[in-house]
């Protein structure tokens, strides 16, 4: 299937609503920062930015007036000292601006800044985008139900994230991949059945190569690979129920393969349950939080309605579970398959879940 047939070509950007507002300020992910995301758009110029081997990355490294220059560098300076600090002025003097890079490939047109501390040349980044409520609840989702914690805020119409460290899916799979162990493949192949199960139950959609890092965590004499995502801008848009499954994406069907090659069916549903029963005991540990933000969401408004008759559909179809067929919108249709992986975990052996699928 080709991309142009499994994804919409543009994706509009949904406002924060005020049940969403005091969602965020409940657990402190609203707080007043110093600049905002149109602050960022005065620059006066800009050049390409290439990787290490002469390859147009897609980001311009932009560059400001000397008078604007010095209120953005010190504003963002304070960002920093927000989102990973105390928030306090103190830490100012030893960070340096180092670089602000623009993204103009994709719905939410990023900026990434690169912060040094000058003491030791230790460097990190942080993205500054637009708000769009369907990312903001994506972001929330994965700090609930993923093995990841995410530091991000929000305030207006700015979005705050930190940067999530790794290599990127498209080039770990185009020059690390070749180069890995049988044993390393077949753990990579285990991981993607689990990220894949994971997408899919949370529908985040749009996990195409570049779109989640591969981490290599050292475990005694070998390496562990994990994968974690990094854009959530497509939680709970498409109407197509492929989109939240990234097997079905060209740009990984070299993951699948591996799958194929590496790993016996068997073991592919046992992944599959392994990820599901962990991904509904996140949900019944997160308590209040959660439902309180599937509160918020079932009373948005973050796709069409045309998406929405086309998903629950697709998912009836695939679960055989009638409570998607009442669904009026992407929150209904989000707080069902939440609760639909919940129930199977309580109350259906392994074996009915398997013959389920889902």
């Amino acid at each position: 299937m080709s991309e142009e047939k499994l994804m919409s070509k543009k994706k509009p950007a949904f406002p924060i609503n005020k049940k969403l507002d005091g969602y965020l300020e409940r657990y402190n992910r609203k707080i007043e920062i110093p600049i905002f995301y149109d602050d960022l758009l005065r620059f006066s110029g800009s050049v390409v930015v290439y990787d290490n081997e002469g390859n147009d990355t897609l980001w311009v490294r932009v560059y400001y007036s000397d008078f604007d220059r010095a209120e953005i560098d010190m504003s963002l300076k304070k960002v920093y000292s927000i989102l990973h600090s105390d928030g306090s002025t103190r830490i100012l003097d030893y960070l340096n601006i180092d670089a602000v890079d623009f993204c103009t490939f994709g719905n939410s047109k990023p900026f990434r800044i690169k912060v040094r501390n000058i003491l030791n040349d230790n460097y990190t980044h942080f993205y500054i985008k637009k708000t769009d409520a369907s990312r903001v609840y994506g972001l929330e989702l994965e700090h609930m139900l993923s093995p990841y914690n995410l530091n991000f805020l929000l305030y207006k119409d700015t979005l705050i994230e930190e940067h999530i460290a790794g290599i990127p899916g498209d080039v770990f799979i185009k020059d690390i991949l070749p180069k890995c162990s049988k044993s390393e493949q077949a753990q990579l192949a285990k991981e993607f059945v689990k990220f894949n199960e994971r997408c899919m139950i949370r529908l985040l959609g749009d996990m195409r190569s570049y779109n989640y890092v591969i981490v290599p965590v050292h475990d005694f004499d070998h390496v562990v690979y994990r994968i974690r995502a990094i854009d959530f801008d497509q939680q709970c848009f498409e109407g197509k129920f492929k989109v939240y499954l990234p097997q079905f994406f060209k740009e990984n069907f070299k993951m699948v393969d591996l799958v194929g090659q590496r790993l016996q069916q068997y073991s592919v549903d046992q992944y599959k349950i392994e990820e599901r029963s962990i991904v509904a005991k996140r949900i019944i540990s997160s308590g209040n939080r959660i439902k309180r933000l599937i509160n918020c969401v079932k009373m948005d408004k973050i796709s069409l309605p045309e998406n929405v008759e086309r998903l629950k559909t697709e998912l009836h179809d695939f679960t055989m579970d009638v409570e998607f067929k009442k669904c009026k919108n992407m929150g209904q249709i989000l707080a069902t398959a939440l609760d639909f992986v919940k129930r199977n975990y309580q109350d259906v052996s392994m074996k009915q879940i398997i013959e389920k699928k889902f």
